[in-house]
């Protein structure tokens, strides 16, 4: 039996008229479709669609999407959003929804252009890729190799350790200075000085703690080994040759046509977001798309059409840690499941936007979602909603805990990303219970998968002993892999 929300779709396109207005939730290029209300889309773990059948049918599609964005926007906490899904190479659905523009209510077109923010980061990956075919830089070479002035203290970090977050490097989002430096037009020495000043976070290849310095470090080296600017090289070879052209390096001066307006949520409503200087976020995350583009550019880069097989592989495979660990977090790329299904996916948030983009490669599904509102409503959980909907969810499966709770119930540290990150074990009623942060507020119950290693959803906690005593926990989170020792 199909899910709650696509039979509800079903139901609407049957009764809704051939001229039916979609209204001002709902605008695209492809005509009318109509809105299911947002009571009707309450629906959890229900049997999935079948992918071999409904799934190719654009109208379903729609009519499923339309009613998971009228939920979501029922509430006013974002102002518009724009929804791109593709089977293969046919795209059933890229609309606009909410609005682009609020003081002058302007609805959102389907071809709405967007700041990406991190999503930026996999066309720096693939353009470091490309050189490195190209013979124009070795991955294990030495940062030094092509930028010889940065201080790394004798460490040695090779290129790739900048793709996966791996190199102990600080992020410069996070040090106190950012806030200032943001709405200012300085030099990148400016920048470069004031986070490399800082005490590295780890030794290379120790942990993966997600950061944007390793990324403005990998614009800087595709401009040296290119010969271009990064805005150029981005240009001419994925933007042109692959028609993408609603795509471009966001300015906050340019008048750049069809671009919606971001803004921030707050208890008092909807505000202007705040100013960003983009020569800050750079190759980090400083580029404009569409749903549209982001599609396109998906579905070249997993069928052969921007890398071959060899960086390819490469750049969608998990980076490893100097004792071995294989991280769940490639090039860009995370790699952790979306209900379920094996993913390919990465997420991106900067000032007024959100997004993600993702391809589900057993399915053949890409899903692009972007929003012009930071805030509670977040790309990432409309995607999981899609993904239900159109394929289903599949849930996680435990094993029986049978040991003593307690042994490992504690509090635990480690590095994260701008500061320590806190964890708090307690035994819970079937198992143990962990909750996050100073607050160490709304503990959540862990999956137990055998191998003192818990689960909760997508990130993995394992437990390693010296005695009767837990000596330190591994926390594999995706774009961060640490270690939680006892506080």
């Amino acid at each position: 039996m199909p899910p709650l929300r696509l039979m509800t779709a079903l139901l609407l396109l049957a009764w809704s008229p051939a001229s039916a207005a979609a209204g001002p939730a709902g605008h695209d290029a492809l005509g009318p479709a109509p809105l299911a209300p947002p009571t009707a889309v309450q629906d959890a773990g229900l049997a999935s669609l079948d992918p071999g059948s409904a799934v190719q049918d654009s109208l379903v599609v729609q009519a499923v999407v339309d009613s998971i964005v009228a939920a979501a926007l029922a509430e006013g906490q974002a102002a518009g959003m724009s929804v791109a899904v593709a089977r293969g190479d046919e795209l059933l659905l890229n609309r606009g929804y909410g609005m682009a523009e609020l003081e002058l209510e302007v609805p959102t077109p389907p071809d709405a252009v967007y700041e990406i923010g991190s999503v930026t980061k996999q066309f720096t990956a693939a353009a470091i890729f490309q050189l490195a075919e190209e013979g124009k830089l070795d991955l294990d070479a030495d940062l030094t190799t092509y930028l010889p002035d940065y201080p790394t203290e004798g460490r040695s970090i090779p290129v790739r350790r900048l793709l996966d977050h791996t190199s102990g490097i600080r992020g410069y989002t996070e040090i106190p200075e950012f806030q200032e430096l943001a709405i200012r037009d300085v030099p990148r020495d400016t920048l470069i000085a004031a986070f490399s000043s800082k005490p590295f976070d780890f030794e290379p290849g120790e942990a993966a703690i997600y950061n944007n310095s390793a990324y403005y470090l990998l614009g800087l080296i595709i401009e040296e080994r290119s010969g271009l600017d990064y805005e150029e090289y981005v240009e001419t070879h994925f933007f042109e040759p692959l028609g993408m052209t609603r795509s471009s390096y966001c300015s906050e001066r340019r008048i750049t046509p069809g671009k919606a307006k971001g803004y921030s949520y707050t208890p008092d409503g909807l505000r202007h977001k705040e100013f960003l200087v983009h020569s800050h976020p750079y190759a980090a995350g400083s580029l404009c798309s569409t749903t549209g583009d982001l599609v396109t550019w998906t579905r070249a880069l997993h069928s052969g059409r921007v890398l071959g097989p060899d960086a390819y592989g490469e750049m969608v495979s998990g980076g490893v840690l100097n004792d071995g660990t294989r991280l769940r977090y490639a090039a860009a790329l995370s790699l952790t499941e979306i209900q379920g299904h094996p993913a390919i996916h990465h997420g991106g948030g900067i000032f007024g936007f959100l997004s993600h983009l993702a391809h589900l490669p057993e399915a053949d599904l890409t899903i692009a979602v972007l929003i012009n509102t930071t805030g509670p409503v977040g790309p990432a959980g409309i995607t999981a909603e899609i993904v239900e909907a159109l394929v289903g969810a599949r849930p996680l499966e435990g094993v029986p805990f049978t040991g003593e709770a307690s042994r490992f119930a504690g509090e635990y540290e480690a590095v994260g990303r701008g500061g320590s990150l806190e964890v708090q074990v307690s035994a819970g009623e079937d198992g143990l219970m962990l909750s996050m942060g100073q607050s160490q507020a709304d503990p959540q119950p862990l999956v137990y998968l055998g191998d003192d290693t818990f689960a909760l959803d997508t990130n993995r906690f394992t437990f390693e002993w010296t005695g009767d005593e837990v000596a330190r926990i591994r926390a594999d989170m995706g774009a961060m892999y640490t270690f939680l020792e006892p506080k």
